[in-house]
């Protein structure tokens, strides 16, 4: 703890001749090694503490204790103009522009609890827990006095009022900060201007971003000049040049394209093409309707879908779609526009060597450190699995009720009977590699009841029988501040293991129809290594073509010869 004194006559005398003024010198204290040449030019209003080492020139700075080794220079306005809660305790109509599913933010939201808050509004004594969460959190930031972190740089930075910033974090050019907490080393840029906003440890925010009302996660990136209001950002989001309104933006939800639109909707491991967009608003009831569309979706350039809506795990979306599909019971799919309707190809996906590149680089590209958001890398899980057994049984019920059909519609898609066919098989290939893979880890231990139904909570797969268990634990008070809750999910998220092959050897069991002895436990790991191997043949083939001199068209622009315009494929595509 750094000891405070107060100035000096000389200090003060040197200080003023220096171009420094106060309207008390009586109200500011410095630190026991301070020297009159750390301030130039510096205007100070109310209560000022300055750490160790604190410089500060051509800045007029009003109520903040600065922390040790922080330069502030040419701010004109750095203010806390009376008490303020820093952006804790801001609320955040996500998911739904009408306020039904508001989130408050505050410093240590994770995407698990802000999941938990947005999606289980239909039981009130779990969201005036959560509040009383909130609350608390915005109550103990709240104060009258500003504060600055330890080795911070805020430099030509235009106003700053009623903000909090923590140690190491750089602000500079910025145009507007208000009712903010800056985290941990994160950064805000040249002409950003943000209100009302909570960013946690390495977020950035650059380039003439304006965002209002939002939570920004760690390692989350706005820059060149994104747009985002009533929005959560979570773990390693990136989004540039686009809009976002209302989402809830799970952990890897990108978005680079200036004419992209994500609206009233729920994302994550996300990637939106140029021209995405969507639609919450059908001119009868207001803006209340949302889609969701769930982990691994992506939308090709110029994709719409109208709300409400939801796609499985890691579909593929093309074309405009209009119709309210629900595809949730079909992962890895295409979902196509054909004569203005949504035709669906399940399980075209699994094919594609881009879903497998997209799964392996997540884990590669996260940079956090903190990682209070919980995040479950793995291809084959819990949730995936139910989804791939609901998706087969669903195929198996359209075929049966008419085998001569063929065209069958589902949920408002229409699903070709080659394609029903091709979707059986792949989904029974995933499924089986499912079970292999989670057979194949863990232990068998009671307390580890993963059976059933399972949650994908922004990020984190969870069985749903936990997930119970810690919503009964909110609203009783035995899970009260959000250390508690995280300490349980965390604690649930060391044993998935345990609980991913619970589920699976249950599953086994109801395909068997009896309990599975050793034999067939270790006949079904070895059907899913083979499964494994025949859905990598699949995608290696695919990403064989797209190395194949069938994409080589453009390259060799000068080539007089087949050789000299593959020598420049290879090149430019590092194939060598």
């Amino acid at each position: 703890m750094d000891a405070y004194r107060p100035l000096t006559s000389d200090e003060i005398a040197a200080l003023e001749a220096g171009g420094s003024t106060a309207d008390d010198w009586s109200t500011v204290e410095v630190a026991e090694d301070f020297a009159p040449s750390q301030l130039c030019g510096a205007r100070l209003g109310g209560r000022i503490r300055l750490g160790p080492g604190v410089r500060i020139r051509h800045a007029s700075v009003r109520n903040y204790d600065i922390g040790a080794g922080t330069l502030i220079e040419q701010v004109p306005r750095l203010e806390c103009r009376g008490e303020s809660t820093f952006g804790n305790g801001t609320e955040v109509a996500v998911m739904n522009e009408n306020g039904g599913r508001t989130v408050r933010i505050y410093d240590g939201l994770t995407a698990q609890i802000a999941y938990i808050a947005a999606l289980y509004r239909h039981r009130p004594a779990l969201v005036a827990a959560l509040d009383r969460m909130a609350q608390r959190a915005a109550d103990a930031a709240r104060s009258a006095q500003g504060s600055i972190g330890r080795d911070c740089r805020i430099t030509d930075c235009r106003l700053l009022r009623d903000v909090r910033i923590g140690d190491g974090a750089t602000l500079e050019g910025v145009s507007v900060l208000s009712n903010g907490t800056v985290g941990d080393f994160s950064r805000i840029g040249i002409d950003v201007k943000a209100y009302d906003f909570v960013t946690a440890e390495h977020a950035r925010i650059d380039n003439g971003s304006l965002i209002e009302r939002c939570f920004v996660g760690e390692r989350c990136i706005l820059d060149r000049g994104y747009t985002a209001s009533d929005s959560l950002f979570f773990a390693n989001s990136h989004c540039e040049n686009g809009e976002a309104v209302s989402i809830f933006a799970g952990p890897y939800t990108v978005s680079h394209h200036k004419s992209s639109l994500l609206i009233a909707g729920m994302f994550s491991f996300f990637n939106a093409g140029s021209g995405t967009n969507q639609s919450n608003h059908l001119f009868k009831c207001g803006a209340v309707h949302q889609a969701v569309h769930r982990r691994g979706c992506k939308f090709a350039s110029g994709a719409y879908v109208m709300a409400p809506a939801v796609e499985g795990v890691y579909t593929m979306i093309m074309g405009r779609h209009t119709h309210h599909h629900d595809t949730s019971v079909f992962p890895f799919s295409y979902l196509l526009e054909q004569e203005g309707r949504s035709a669906l190809l399940p399980g075209a996906n699994l094919s594609s060597y881009g879903t497998v590149r997209d799964i392996g680089k997540w884990r590669q590209r996260d940079r956090r450190s903190v990682r209070r958001d919980l995040i479950n890398f793995e291809t084959w899980n819990p949730f995936v699995g139910n989804a791939l057994a609901a998706g087969l049984e669903t195929l198996e019920r359209l075929y049966e009720s008419n085998p001569d059909a063929q065209n069958f519609i589902h949920n408002s898609v229409h699903i070709k009977l080659t394609g029903l066919r091709r979707g059986l098989q792949r989904y029974e290939l995933a499924l089986a590699a499912t079970l292999g893979d989670l057979l194949g880890c863990g232990t068998d231990d009671p307390a580890c009841d993963g059976r059933g139904a399972w949650i994908d909570a922004a990020g984190q797969y969870i069985p749903r029988s936990s997930m119970e268990r810690l919503l009964d634990a909110i609203e009783a008070g035995a899970a009260a501040t959000p250390e508690a809750v995280g300490r349980r999910l965390r604690a649930v998220a060391e044993r998935y293991d345990d609980y991913a092959r619970s589920w699976a050897l249950d599953l086994l069991a109801r395909r068997l129809g009896h309990t599975p002895d050793a034999a067939e436990t270790e006949r079904a790991v070895a059907a899913g290594r083979q499964a494994q191997q025949a859905l990598q043949r699949l995608t290696e083939t695919d990403r064989a073509f797209d190395c194949s001199l069938d994409m080589a068209v453009s390259y060799g622009l000068d080539a007089l010869t087949d050789d000299e315009r593959e020598a420049d494929f290879r090149a430019v595509r590092g194939l060598d």
